[in-house]
């Protein structure tokens, strides 16, 4: 077997999302020796999305048109750039952290983490059975295998409700699934799909169970204040349930909170010294492409302060 190559460097940040692109930008733009290091192609979820509206300046964007946009703007700099990467094993704890991939290891001085999340499931019988066969967690991928079919989609927030209509493109009925008798939507987003006649809401209810032969053929679901069940003959199942962190590599080195997020302060330092996580990882308020390209900034920044500081304290020493 071939010895793995070592690569040294200021940051290495985990994510190529726009939380972690943007990181880059500014570490580099502080003379940082930086690498961005991802598990598959550069762009994060925003990638999957079939448009955006709300980042300033932008206007109306197609979600790989502007991860793309976020990706030649970090090329501007001296970013040295590792998709596809399998990771093996990182620790934190060290002075020096040590990120070790199938084919290197990399030395970093800072670490910032930019993994982000993933559909939470919803454990239920079926959805396993089923998944890539009638169970899809993602419409812009998957829609026009629905064209002129009947699909539900479980949720009741932004990502639910927009992915919801945007399946009518294809389906000739969608039916939005809430556990709630309100939807978590923003206003303008509710409005467009109560316009739209192909989208049924069903409220106060959750699934129970995907059924089938080779793909799913039908939805159980209840009603939480009746109790009854319901079986609704369908074609395909999207969940849009939330999100869970990405954090399978970095468990147990960092405090986080009980749904496993990341906890940092103000500065996006975590409870290590020298490792920042930023964007969907890390427990923010608010989970959109405009708060993690702010979390990367400030990362950015700080960590190019934490170098400037281990340079003082060693020029001291000697």
């Amino acid at each position: 077997m071939s010895e793995k190559k070592l690569l040294q460097y200021d940051v290495v940040i985990l994510g190529g999302g726009p939380a972690g692109l943007s990181a880059a930008i500014y570490a580099a733009r502080g003379e940082a020796k930086t690498a961005v290091i991802d598990i598959s192609m550069f762009g994060g979820q925003p990638s999957n999305y079939l448009e955006l509206e709300n980042y300033p300046a932008l206007g109306k964007i197609g979600g790989y048109d502007m991860m793309e946009k976020f990706e030649e703007h970090a090329d501007m700099f001296n970013i040295d750039k590792y998709p596809m990467q399998e990771i093996e094993k990182i620790n934190l704890m060290p002075d020096t952290k040590i990120i070790e991939t199938k084919e290197s290891v990399f030395e970093a001085k800072t670490v910032i983490i930019a993994t982000g999340a993933q559909a939470k499931k919803l454990g239920i019988k079926g959805e396993k059975e089923f998944a890539g066969r009638g169970v899809s967690y993602c419409a812009v991928c998957d829609g026009a295998f629905y064209k002129d079919k009947v699909v539900a989609v479980v949720g009741g927030g932004n990502a639910a409700v927009e992915e919801g209509c945007y399946l009518t493109k294809f389906a000739q009925k969608v039916y939005i699934i809430h556990r709630r008798d309100t939807l978590r939507a923003d206003k303008i987003v509710q409005q467009r799909a109560f316009n739209n006649d192909k989208v049924e809401f069903i409220y106060d209810t959750v699934p129970v169970e995907i059924k089938g032969n080779d793909c799913v053929e039908s939805f159980v679901v209840k009603n939480v204040k009746t109790g009854e069940e319901t079986e609704l003959n369908v074609d395909g199942v999207f969940p849009y349930i939330g999100f869970a962190p990405n954090v399978e590599y970095v468990n147990a080195q960092l405090k986080q909170d009980e749904a496993g997020f990341i906890i940092t302060d103000e500065y996006m330092q975590t409870s290590v010294k020298g490792v920042y996580a930023i964007g969907d990882v890390r427990n923010t308020p608010l989970r959109q492409v405009i708060t993690a390209a702010a979390d990367g900034a400030i990362a950015g920044c700080f960590a190019t302060k934490y170098l400037d500081e281990i340079k003082e304290k060693t020029l001291s020493v000697q």
